[in-house]
């Protein structure tokens, strides 16, 4: 299709989210999953605790995975948004599948990974059909850990990312229209010991915060100007996000 000036457009994309969410463990990322709208899931791990949650059988593979996003594609149904929970148990399933489908000359210097990430994009994509053609919100649950984070303008530090693979992890990324980061709120708090010495404690204060915006602690992005910090609840997202979508006053 050639383009000229006529397809040019304005206005908002107000299609649904596809969100990464990652968080500290035991912080409640399933819990916040359960509360979006008409939520049904797709386990690769067995996390649901005491939640009630439509959901397919835990998945013991990709292939397993993939056929639950084409029956949610292909059948009849009423929910709204799908939950994968967790991506880091996923990508061990796409592993699994990548070496037992390739002789290990396939895999080497660095090819498997991105055979890998064919299988991401794959899933990906059925994600997209579900967003674009069936209208569901894509929730994309991760755990975190803490990396060494090699920055060209500063000295190295440490940050908390999704634990995942490098390059799967830069492809969700990129996918996702907010990757969130979900930790405690906390407070440094500096006592004087003696001998002229301080100690700083961090002291939690017990309030579960999604942060919406990259800081050196913590990856995070979002395409909808969230504030920095939201409490961790599915209606403060959803607020938050109508708020920005709403039509602005006009001004004289």
């Amino acid at each position: 299709m050639a383009f000229d000036l006529s397809h040019i457009v304005r206005g908002q994309d107000l299609r649904p989210p596809r969100i990464m969410l990652y968080g500290v463990e035991g912080i409640g990322k399933t819990t916040f999953g359960a509360s979006a709208p008409a939520p049904i899931f797709i386990f690769t791990e067995e996390s649901l605790g005491t939640l009630d949650v439509p959901r397919f059988p835990l998945a013991a593979s990709y292939d397993d995975v993939m056929s639950a996003i084409t029956a949610l594609y292909s059948e009849p149904h009423k929910f709204q948004t799908v939950c994968i929970d967790s991506l880091d148990w996923l990508e061990a399933h796409i592993w699994t599948k990548v070496r037992c489908e390739h002789a290990a000359a396939d895999l080497s210097y660095g090819k498997d990974s991105v055979l890998a990430a064919n299988e991401w994009r794959a899933l990906l994509d059925g994600l997209n059909a579900l967003r674009n053609e069936r209208g569901m919100t894509i929730l994309l649950i991760a755990h975190c850990h803490i990396k060494r984070f090699d920055s060209p303008e500063t000295e190295p530090f440490d940050r908390y990312i999704p634990k995942l693979q490098d390059r799967s992890n830069a492809l969700i990324r990129e996918w996702s229209d907010a990757v969130l980061f979900a930790n405690y709120s906390t407070i440094v708090k500096s006592e004087n010991v003696g001998f002229n010495q301080t100690v700083r404690r961090g002291i939690t204060t017990g309030e579960r915060l999604l942060h919406t915006t990259e800081k050196p602690a913590y990856m995070a992005k979002n395409r909808y100007a969230l504030p920095d910090a939201l409490p961790l609840s599915w209606d403060a997202l959803q607020a938050a996000i109508a708020a920005q979508a709403a039509p602005q006053p006009a001004t004289t």
